[in-house]
């Protein structure tokens, strides 16, 4: 019965995924709706004063961008996790995977969040930390530790404690999927255990579909493998894993195209972003998967500041604008799923931020650099 529910979900995803876009934030850096709540510190200028009620506030701003879905970044409980606060603030070092990290809000909250996101059409999709944490200090609820170290964690001993995890916040939360960090720590010993995760999540998800509930059902997953096709295509792909992975190799065509990437690379003819538009097979991806196509994302420079360095525009320049208009134009017109970064939309720059001369406060993290608009609300 469970095989049969998880491939009827399967037969349906084709539409609903490729007409995903997803607006991503980086929690600790977005809006501060609770000032009693909030890190305070972090990596760059930010005041890291972000939380679960700003992005509430913000829900309806969200929508008005056409998007579809929202991409948190990861809101488990850090406390006393390993690198400090800075690392702490990020959420990617997590110390209890069952519980809201009391800077951001509390599960109370969350669930408006999800509600609220839901009544306005949004899907809410979590980051998924599954192949390391901070130190893990509490047990599942049915009783399940990660296995091995904490970085990266071992499977397939960790395999039954992630996948309660991936299920736990669509059953209680009715969240919609996930976004997996380094997915590819999730690939040990010649198995794809992306495979089970995936497997888990859709079976679950067709069964709440077929109990009549409107959310929870959709069960996208998306793999960060920041690497070539072909390793991704082996190792994230590979073995029945997962059905999208975040497209580096096409982002990269895009930027070196009309800026540069994050080596200097760039200047490309227009011929180059001729990779972006061809079909998962054409390049050197297998099966029925849908890469997902981004300019930014909070491990990478802004797109601003890669035109800025290139060519030395400013944001009061015409042609920084037309550049970052072609780049929007781009992820418009392609036909799979897509993510914005938040300050994507309006051309966000980070001003402080030169690459190895920035004044961010001599880190290399460029998201909490980015002080734009909606950083200014706070």
């Amino acid at each position: 019965m469970l095989s049969v529910l998880s491939l009827l979900a399967c037969m349906s995803k084709s539409e609903d995924f490729n007409n995903i876009r997803m607006y991503q934030v980086m929690v600790s850096s977005f809006q501060d709706g609770d000032s009693s709540l909030g890190y305070g510190t972090g990596y760059g200028p930010s005041s890291h004063k972000g939380d679960l009620r700003g992005i509430i506030n913000a829900l309806p701003y969200i929508k008005g961008l056409n998007v579809n879905a929202l991409w948190l970044t990861p809101i488990f409980d850090s406390t006393n996790g390993q690198g400090g606060s800075l690392l702490q603030s990020t959420g990617y070092f997590a110390t209890n995977y069952f519980k809201i990290d009391p800077k951001f809000g509390d599960e109370a909250t969350f669930k408006e969040l999800v509600d609220t996101a839901h009544n306005l059409g949004l899907y809410v999709i979590l980051d998924g930390v599954f192949g390391h944490h901070g130190g893990v200090s509490s047990a599942s609820p049915n009783g399940l530790w990660p296995q091995g170290g904490s970085n990266p964690v071992s499977y397939p001993g960790s395999l039954d404690y992630y996948k309660e995890v991936a299920t736990y916040w669509i059953e209680k939360y009715g969240i919609d999927g996930w976004r997996l960090d380094q997915c590819y720590q999730l690939y040990q010993n010649g198995h794809n255990y992306m495979c089970e995760i995936r497997q888990a999540v859709e079976t679950l998800c067709a069964t709440r579909k077929n109990n009549g509930e409107k959310w929870g059902i959709l069960g996208y997953i998306v793999g960060e493998h920041w690497s070539g096709a072909e390793d991704i295509n082996t190792r994230t792909y590979g073995q029945n894993g997962l059905r999208s992975a975040f497209d580096f190799p096409s982002r990269y065509n895009l930027v070196q195209t009309l800026a540069m990437e994050e080596s200097g690379a760039g200047g490309y003819g227009v011929e180059n972003l001729g990779n972006v538009f061809r079909t998962p097979s054409e390049k050197g991806y297998s099966g029925d998967v849908y890469p997902n196509m981004f300019i930014t994302n909070h491990d990478v420079w802004r797109f601003g500041n890669l035109i800025r360095s290139k060519y030395g525009y400013a944001r009061e320049n015409d042609a920084y604008w037309n550049r970052y208009k072609i780049a929007l134009g781009v992820l418009s017109a392609y036909s799979g799923p897509i993510t914005i970064y938040y300050g994507d939309e309006y051309g966000d720059i980070a001003e402080c931020w030169y690459g190895s001369g920035n004044s961010c406060g001599g880190n290399t993290y460029s998201d909490n650099c980015a002080i734009g608009l909606l950083d200014s609300r706070r």
